[in-house]
């Protein structure tokens, strides 16, 4: 049975005094069992104080981006050596905002997934439509190319690595979410574009998050679907309490 992960992806909040606090309260409330992850996602600034917040504890801390370069000269950018080193597990790489506000792109995710590997770091791949293509019946074929270009070159091994975030750029903090059935619908087509590129084993390895306005009112019904593995969630994630909340959803 593949685990549960459930991911806070806090985005640009909180200051660091918030940022201590929420870690302060939900990491000794974190289940400590083999049904579900927790992951928060924090700015680059908040990394070295979460971590070492969350040593010894069921939170694991991830960034929100990074460069596919270990060093040289790209003024305002993280590299992945730098994440490694601060004891960070985890990096979101091609969330839609990314791509749309500072041009990431399928061939960049790429290269960052490739490098996150390269110092045993875990991505948390984005995909996902907007409401123009989803409206055009195009969603399948564009998430399917995103998670193909996203996987490229990668072995096996790393694949079944991979946590890959299906979120429909039209239910990201809009308060729409995708029914349950059609959340779960293209996570089931993600698998199977997974199982194309490599095969049917690894594809079943492979966790896939929603991620769209998940909150703890609707979590139950989504994760209760075949081929839902967890939630990447942004507004919901910021309280401790709804955070707990999601945690424990994963757990049951």
């Amino acid at each position: 049975m593949r685990k549960k992960v459930i991911a806070g992806n806090w985005k640009m909040n909180k200051v660091l005094a918030e940022a201590n606090q929420f870690i302060d309260d939900v990491k000794d409330k974190i289940p400590n069992n083999d049904n579900v992850e927790a992951i928060v996602c924090a700015p680059y600034v908040h990394l070295p104080s979460l971590v070492d917040k969350a040593k010894g504890t069921n939170v694991k801390v991830s960034a929100q981006n990074m460069h596919f370069e270990d060093n040289g000269a790209f003024t305002g950018e993280v590299s992945p050596v730098m994440l490694k080193d601060i004891g960070v597990t985890h990096v979101v790489l091609g969330h839609s905002e990314r791509r749309e506000y500072f041009a990431e792109t399928d061939e960049t995710v790429n290269k960052k997934v490739h490098a996150a590997f390269n110092h045993d770091l875990t991505p948390i791949v984005c995909v996902g439509e907007t409401l123009e293509q989803r409206e055009a019946n195009e969603t399948k074929a564009l998430v399917g190319d995103q998670v193909k270009k996203a996987l490229e070159g990668l072995s096996e091994a790393q694949v079944a690595k991979t946590i890959i975030a299906y979120e429909p750029i039209w239910a990201i903090g809009t308060g729409k979410t995708a029914s349950s059935e059609d959340a779960n619908e293209v996570c089931a087509h993600v698998r199977e574009v997974v199982k194309e590129v490599t095969s049917e084993e690894i594809a079943e390895q492979v966790v896939i998050q929603y991620g769209g306005s998940v909150k703890p009112a609707n979590v139950d019904e989504l994760l209760a679907q075949s081929d839902i593995d967890g939630a990447l969630v942004g507004g919901a994630s910021l309280e401790s309490e709804s955070f707990l909340q999601l945690v424990e959803a994963g757990a049951k």
